[in-house]
């Protein structure tokens, strides 16, 4: 192992990057090397597909390449029928991991409230995933090694830390047992490392603690290491980095990328140097003791680059971009792609938005940015709604309406709130309609005008105190000058549903199927 120069971060670096690495919301991380490219994997509960993959080669620069989990096939509720939904389920914390002796890359998750552990595998993650097999008990939290010797084990669980040996094909288990427990300190979010022939299970005490545990074979016995506890956040207003997980460059030196709660934006990724000392991993702090809001860029020697997450402009003529995901799973022959751009047919006739389908979304770029949806709504009939959205337990939106003579109407529709009762998110409140615009739409009700529909959110870190963070909602007639319709909606920060707000775009019916809307172009832009 090669422990980090730590006179080099005291030196005057040619460059430095800034924490938060990713200003979007990508949680429970699980961060690989294969060669000279980083993988890294995230959580995404009831959006589909789920999984997301995003590679690097340098850990500063990111690019979403596909996801592990092509479509959330665990249950009924998954496809929001009319009388379930499945808000704030499916994947938590998972594993990702790569196995060189076949080639094949792994994914393992305990679906939330599941009895069983999926694994995906494929030969390239930004190809086709497929569903290799399951095993039959929920591995918690779990966190993937192949070491030395191209074992295969799981790390796992609460409180009680357990390993796990998988069969030769990794799709079964050959023995488990407990390495770990404290039933009075809390633990979760394994990583499974063997580094320089001993094994470290990466540990979080939520929200504000990071520990591992070190021994000289996979079943011990375990000691344990403090990592950090409440130390100062980059980000003002958001939580202690926690969870993640570590991985070394190609030249030796290692870095820990956790998670911090910082919502409205959710939770942001954050990247630190670690140094070792005496087989301990040590966190690389800033001269006041607390996570660096800047370090050195990693001493990583490479020509190859990526088109980094930020700010981009979707057209939809050469498919879906990888960036996407359905609230749930989409009705996929009520949408689809082509040289027009995305139409969107009406999949669900109700009245409660969060159980209309094929709603697609979007990350918000934090700190503040806006989504425009450009749209042609001459194919909507009778009592559809179409629009664009901002996404979450409360929600809001900014739509165009057709009534039964062929008019339409823009609407502010907010209070559409969605409250947890028994275990699961139900609709409490279908949304107010605040504000209405009739005039100078004809040539968009005919579909001989688009219209552009946009949504600018500020979800600047307030976690912990006071939310001001806000939305606003505003339509244009050219793309070029935007009138803001409705007031200003509040974006709270509340950590409970997980998941940070989205950016969304939408059609669904009150009446009847048999209309659509045509999805012409989709910019997101820091504001």
């Amino acid at each position: 192992m090669k422990l980090l120069n730590i006179l080099s971060l005291a030196a005057v670096a040619v460059s430095q990057y800034t924490n938060p690495v990713i200003y979007q919301d990508l949680a429970d991380i699980d961060i690989i090397r294969v060669d000279d490219t980083f993988y890294y994997s995230a959580s995404t509960m009831h959006y589909s597909p789920g999984a997301p993959v995003l590679k690097s080669y340098n850990l500063v620069d990111w690019e979403f390449i596909g996801h592990s989990v092509p479509r959330l096939d665990f249950g009924e509720r998954y496809n929001l029928p009319s009388d379930q939904s499945a808000y704030v389920k499916g994947i938590w914390a998972s594993g990702l991991q790569y196995r060189k002796s076949n080639g094949l890359f792994y994914w393992y998750g305990c679906i939330s409230g599941g009895s069983k552990t999926y694994v995906y595998t494929a030969t390239d993650p930004a190809g086709e995933w497929t569903l290799a097999g399951s095993l039959n008990k929920c591995y918690y939290d779990l966190g993937v090694l192949v070491d030395d010797n191209d074992t295969m084990y799981l790390a796992y669980g609460a409180y009680t830390i357990g390993v796990a040996q998988l069969s030769d094909d990794g799709l079964s288990v050959v023995r488990g047992q407990s390495v770990w427990e404290d039933t009075s300190f809390y633990l979760e979010g394994s990583r499974f490392y063997q580094i320089d022939g001993r094994y470290y299970i990466w540990l979080t005490h939520p929200a504000n603690e990071q520990h591992v545990l070190r021994a000289d074979n996979p079943w011990g016995p375990y000691t344990q290491h403090t990592i950090l506890q409440s130390i100062s956040s980059p980000i003002p207003y958001s939580g202690v980095p926690h969870q993640g997980g570590i991985v070394d460059t190609p030249n030796g030196d290692w870095y820990y990328m956790g998670f911090l709660d910082a919502y409205p934006a959710g939770r942001l990724p954050v990247l630190a140097p670690l140094r070792w000392e005496d087989g301990w991993p040590y966190l690389v702090t800033d001269s006041n003791g607390g996570w660096g809001r800047e370090y050195p860029m990693p001493n990583i020697q490479t020509d190859k680059s990526v088109n980094p997450v930020g700010p981009f402009t979707e057209n939809f003529q050469n498919g879906m971009n990888v960036e996407f995901e359905w609230n749930h799973n989409p009705d996929n022959s009520a949408w689809s792609t082509g040289s027009d751009g995305l139409t969107l047919n009406t999949a669900s006739v109700t009245n409660n938005f969060y159980q209309a389908r094929n709603t697609l979304t979007h990350r918000i770029l934090g700190p503040k940015s806006s989504a425009t949806w450009r749209l042609n709504v001459g194919d909507m009939v009778s009592g559809d709604v179409a629009g664009a959205v901002i996404i979450r337990d409360e929600s809001a939106y900014i739509g165009v309406t057709k009534d039964n003579s062929g008019s339409v109407s823009l609407v502010f529709v907010n209070n559409l709130i969605l409250q947890e009762q028994n275990g699961s998110w139900q609709t409490t409140s279908e949304g107010n309609t605040v504000a209405t615009e009739t005039q100078g739409l004809g040539d968009i009700a005919s579909g001989n005008s688009d219209i552009w529909l946009r949504v600018t959110a500020d979800v600047t870190p307030t976690f912990g105190g006071s939310s001001t963070n806000s939305a606003v909602f505003e339509w244009s007639t050219d793309g070029q000058s935007f009138n803001q319709l409705g007031p200003v909606f509040s974006v709270h920060n509340r950590w409970e549903f997980f998941m940070a707000f989205r950016y969304g775009v939408f059609n669904f019916a009150k009446q009847q199927l048999g209309g659509s809307v045509l999805v012409k172009e989709f910019d997101l832009q820091l504001a």
